[in-house]
């Protein structure tokens, strides 16, 4: 009995010690465990927006679109057999990207031929016997219609063998595919996105005051961010006829690009020489946040940081123009955003 109870006494000892091991664990591993502060004050640099003269030439911001980028579907239905390329691939114009299988239509191609060769075979006897009047004109006149309507199913037929290959309408690289080899598919099902960039548009916003320094045909200097001040060669192609809500035109620059040293998406400007200076309230580069069609800063009210669009004007690469939804006497956040999202709290230096 004493064994017993030595033995439950003893058991007991050690769940004990198990559990207070397990606690202690667990206490530092919270204790190592890294909890953001939600409500934790982000510390950043503000500055205010300021008068600034933008002198001898005029930029003009913008982002870098393909020429051309569609959606490839397909024209047939069926079980997809081959899938010659991938995500990332370069394609020439006219190339098989996919193949739909096209065997029940071979079959019926045959069948078509068959019957349209014992169409023509009735037609060569009939028109025979018609020339020794042995048979009615309107017998004759059945087969030949006979005759016609086996070839116009057979040129479907082969037009719907034809859809079954699907091929590049145009040269560009493979941005997206969307079917995997052996999916069904049906007409309209999209295959691949498709993008051209041996030419790019920028498309840029101009105040009501500048756009009739801009003429259609106009040859013009294009710089992109990544290479600094490096000139590219543009061609203005298209000028809004119709201003938006803050009086702006959207002008549209196509910019060749035979060795693929710009890409979609990439932040660029069109720059204009200018004879007169342009002194307009604007905020320092590094404060933009987002892209140039909508650009946005941080602004600080009551120490929470808002994140506000307003409408970009002129640009010399340090400053933009401010044309609307910023006023001279707010305070912008200049460095920090990166740790910023919309009404977080913030702290200055």
């Amino acid at each position: 009995m004493k064994r017993v109870i030595i033995i439950v006494v003893v058991a007991v000892v050690l769940v004990g010690l198990v559990v207070f091991k397990l606690k202690s664990n667990q206490k530092e591993v919270q204790a190592k465990i890294f909890i953001n502060d939600v409500n934790a004050a982000v510390l950043v640099k503000t500055a205010s927006p300021t008068t600034h003269s933008f002198e001898s030439s005029l930029s003009f911001l913008g982002t870098f679109e393909p020429a051309r980028q569609n959606v490839i579907g397909s024209d047939a239905n069926g079980k997809l057999v081959s899938i010659r390329f991938e995500e990332g691939d370069q394609v020439k114009q006219g190339q098989l990207l996919a193949k739909v299988d096209d065997e029940m239509l071979r079959l019926q191609l045959e069948n078509a031929e068959v019957g349209l060769e014992g169409q023509r075979n009735d037609d060569k006897r009939y028109s025979n016997l018609e020339k020794e009047n042995a048979i009615s004109g309107v017998q004759v006149e059945k087969t030949k219609l006979g005759v016609r309507s086996s070839e116009l199913q057979k040129k479907q037929i082969q037009k719907q063998i034809r859809s079954t290959s699907i091929t590049a309408p145009y040269s560009g690289v493979i941005t997206r595919k969307m079917v995997d080899l052996g999916s069904f598919i049906g007409q309209g099902t999209p295959l691949f996105e498709l993008t051209d960039i041996s030419s790019l548009k920028l498309t840029v916003n101009v105040p009501e005051r500048d756009v009739l320094k801009f003429k259609l045909g106009q040859a013009v200097t294009i710089r992109a961010d990544i290479y600094g001040v490096r000139d590219f060669p543009g061609r203005i192609t298209n000028i809004s006829v119709v201003a938006d809500r803050a009086h702006n035109f959207k002008v549209q620059v196509t910019v060749p690009n035979p060795k693929r040293e710009l890409m979609a998406g990439m932040y660029g400007s069109v720059r204009l020489k200018n004879n007169e200076s342009v002194t307009a309230l604007s905020v320092p580069r590094v404060a933009l946040v987002g892209s140039s069609k909508n650009p946005q800063v941080y602004v600080v009210r009551d120490n929470v940081a808002y994140l506000t669009t307003f409408t970009a004007g002129t640009s010399d690469g340090d400053y933009i123009e401010v044309v609307d939804g910023i006023k001279k006497g707010d305070v912008i956040v200049v460095k920090g955003q990166v740790n910023l999202q919309d009404k977080t709290k913030i702290k200055t230096n």
